[in-house]
Order: C-alpha cells, then structure tokens, then sequence
C-alpha cells in the first residue's frame, strides 16, 4: 500500500523534534543521502541549535560515490543492505553517534528493478540497524519529500527509543 507523502511542516516538526531528542541526548546526528540530495541536511541543519548536534550529511547520488566513501559493498544500491551500510559508513565517517541514511527511486521510471517511489531507510545507532522499506507515490518532488518525513520520522523513533 502507497505511503502518504511529507509535508513541509511535519517535516520541520520531525527535524525539531530530532533536535531536542539529540540535544536532551547529547548525540551527534549525521545522515547519508541519495535520492533526497541533500534535503535531509537542509531540514536537520534549519531546526534550532543545529551546530550543537547536527555533525553533517553525506550526499552519495552516484552508487561509485556509496561504495568508495561510504563503503557500501559493490552491488545494487537499492537495498535495505546497501541503505544499513550507507547509515553505519556516515556514522563512522562523520564521528557521529547516530545516523540515517536513504537510498532509493525517486522515478519517474524504474532502476534496478525496482519501481519508483521505492525506498529504503536505515538508522545506526548504537552499534545496531533499523532499516525499513516504503512504497511512496508522486513524481520526484513527492517521492523526495515523503522520503525526507520517513527519515525523519525513523530517526525520532530510534532516538526516542534508546
């Protein structure tokens, strides 16, 4: 079943909410991103005290760009593998101590496989892995934006979480 796609408010809310979860913490946050470009930082980076607890965000759209830095092993990227080795790269990578990471079809077409709007979210966290699979649909700019609120939302859960 389709996914309802985010909006810009409940995405600012996630990411404020992430920022107080990470600041009562005391966790660095950092993020790997594929098919949201960046989005992710620019939502996490606006909620307050973001230097604070915002260390950064990997943008790795070209698959090279995953295996090489964030050491992702060779393969498809549009799986629940490569999004869990996306999110434990950037962690260590970025000296953080959590970290979610996408990876995905924004569309308008297949890859992989694997149809558009098919996304795969992984948080690191403590030595351990969330990785959950979405079905969102929309064009690009949808499928994006959706892709930013699940992020977001599974990164609040695993903070909160413990």
């Amino acid at each position: 079943m389709p996914e309802r796609n985010g909006t810009d408010d409940e995405i600012e809310q996630l990411a404020q909410a992430v920022a107080a979860e990470a600041g009562r913490r005391g966790l660095r946050i950092g993020a790997a991103e594929s098919l949201t470009s960046g989005a992710i930082a620019v939502a996490l980076g606006k909620a307050d005290d973001a230097s604070e607890w915002f260390a950064g965000s990997i943008v790795a759209y070209e698959a090279s760009v995953k295996f090489e830095l964030l050491g992702v092993a060779p393969g498809p990227v549009v799986t629940a593998r490569a999004a869990e080795q996306m999110a434990t790269g950037a962690r260590e990578r970025l000296g953080a101590d959590a970290a979610v990471a996408v990876t995905g079809v924004g569309g308008p077409g297949e890859e992989e496989g694997r149809p558009a709007g098919t996304v795969y979210v992984a948080v690191a966290l403590d030595g351990e892995a969330d990785i959950g699979e979405h079905h969102f649909d929309g064009d690009p700019a949808e499928v994006v934006a959706a892709t930013v609120r699940a992020a977001l939302a599974a990164l609040l859960h695993r903070l909160r979480e413990g």
